[in-house]
């Protein structure tokens, strides 16, 4: 693991930069070691590494469905994936849902070991925006891994259960073992709190690429959800809130346009998309635009009203053709958007309250959300009975705003925790294939080359 890391790492620092100085001299890894603060930050502007997000999640996810022949055309591990087979990847050896964000993990510690030492008061605004960007591109890498390798967090088990190699250096010499769920959450929450105290304050700048202390939040809200610490959640999505709360009215939107939300709209908080690079379009652009038998799931589309926009905004159908397929989303592109935005932060805030007793709280929030998401006049507020009802609004609401996100697996995993017993079917070539509530199939198997290379790490058990 660690050879074929220095070799990825070299190769991508080589790609991605090759127009910054110290990419100019000769192939000499000594030489390829950035130095200098422009340094650090022309790394940490790579947004072809560290605005991505895993894809596999998703894919396992409920949001979809697909004929035989598009299932046939995928990729041996997209197509395990969609099936929840024992080996998703077919002995194909690490993919991109493992190798890029242990590659963003790489770069991450490269700028926070390289930071040691070269602070200075007429530096002081750069490197703590460095150190502070380092810090959450590592938590939202390890968070991503956590999500797809590791198993849901469950306070009783935590303690034991495996969870995901954690490298907080960049040195390449030693190699790791599978730390605790509990540690690797652990970690992910110091880096980002850390991250709070160097990120600069303020809204999300035109570089949503670059976060700041409420980007650092906005994730803090999203693993506290994960990890169904509902008050902690809700107090970090109110915390972004209270600062930025902008939403995108989708009545000034073009629903005719092919994607019609552009990218780096004043909704966005981060901007990150599905994994994808030059030569091979992310899974979910794929089977949309190629595949005219890939269908959203019929279930999340009954689910919307008729005067919802989102359903006009985010899907269509195609000529002849009376399903619907996935348009994209934040990316103003169809390669779906896997960053941080303020809807996901009031559905957030809005399960929070529900879960603690406060309706009225929770319909407050899920009413500003649709009152920018219906057609203009025809919603008129939700009412619910009990605090039970409104946490089932919030949910069904999160679903219909954050589907193809990279969220639904996650919200899989927590809410089956708490006995919402959902079972997930697909058929594929009259064969049907099911994945039970808490199955051992949620957490995903290890690539086989990583525990080919590093005996330490020990394999994720299947059904």
């Amino acid at each position: 693991m660690r050879r074929i890391l220095l070799m990825m790492v070299l190769a991508g620092l080589g790609a991605a930069c090759n127009k910054q100085h110290f990419l100019d001299k000769k192939p000499s890894t000594t030489l390829l070691v950035p130095s200098t603060l422009s340094d650090f930050q022309a790394l940490m502007d790579n947004v072809k590494i560290f605005n991505v997000v895993p894809v596999l999640g998703e894919a396992s996810a409920d949001n979809y469905y697909l004929s035989d022949p598009a299932w046939l055309a995928l990729t041996v591990r997209e197509n395990n994936a969609y099936v929840w087979a024992r080996d998703i990847f077919g002995g194909q050896g690490a993919q991109q849902d493992w190798n890029i964000p242990y590659q963003q993990v790489f770069y991450a510690n490269v700028v926070l070991d390289g930071l040691k030492g070269t602070k200075s008061q007429d530096s002081v605004m750069q490197w703590n925006a460095l150190e502070g960007a380092a810090l959450f591109a590592r938590a939202f890498a390890f968070y991503n891994l956590a999500q797809l390798f590791a198993p849901v967090y469950d306070n009783s088990s935590a303690a034991t259960d495996p969870g995901i190699p954690l490298r907080t250096s960049s040195g390449i010499d030693t190699l790791s073992a599978r730390s605790s769920v509990q540690a690797t959450y652990d970690q992910i929450l110091n880096d980002l709190h850390n991250a709070e105290g160097y990120l600069p304050v303020g809204a999300p700048t035109t570089a949503l690429n670059r976060p700041v202390r409420l980007t650092a939040q906005a994730l803090l809200a999203r693993v506290y959800l994960s990890m169904r610490n509902y008050p902690a959640a809700r107090a970090c999505a109110d915390s972004v809130l209270q600062h930025y709360s902008t939403l995108i009215d989708y009545n000034t939107l073009d629903t005719t346009k092919t994607v019609p939300v552009g990218i780096g709209n004043v909704e966005t908080l981060y901007q990150a998309s599905f994994l994808g690079n030059a030569s091979a379009t992310p899974y979910f652009s794929a089977i949309s635009a190629n595949y005219p038998t890939t269908w959203i799931d019929t279930d999340l589309l009954r689910s919307y009203d008729t005067s919802d926009l989102r359903r006009s905004i985010f899907y269509r159908t195609k000529s002849g053709d009376s399903t619907y397929h996935l348009k994209g989303g934040y990316t103003g592109s169809v390669f779906p958007f896997g960053g941080l935005a303020v809807d996901e932060l009031l559905l957030i805030r809005a399960e929070g309250a529900a879960r603690a007793g406060d309706a009225t709280a929770a319909m407050q929030d899920i009413d500003t959300l649709l009152s920018n998401r219906w057609r203009r006049g025809t919603f008129h507020g939700y009412s619910v009975a009990s605090a039970t009802e409104a946490r089932d609004t919030v949910l069904l609401e999160r679903r219909k705003e954050l589907a193809f996100r990279g969220l639904r697996w996650t919200d899989l995993r927590r809410l089956n925790k708490e006995g919402a017993n959902i079972t997930l079917t697909r058929m594929i070539n009259k064969v049907t294939y099911t994945l039970a509530p808490n199955g051992l199939n949620y957490t995903l198997p290890i690539p086989p080359d990583v525990l080919s290379l590093n005996k330490m790490i020990q394999q994720n058990p299947r059904d």
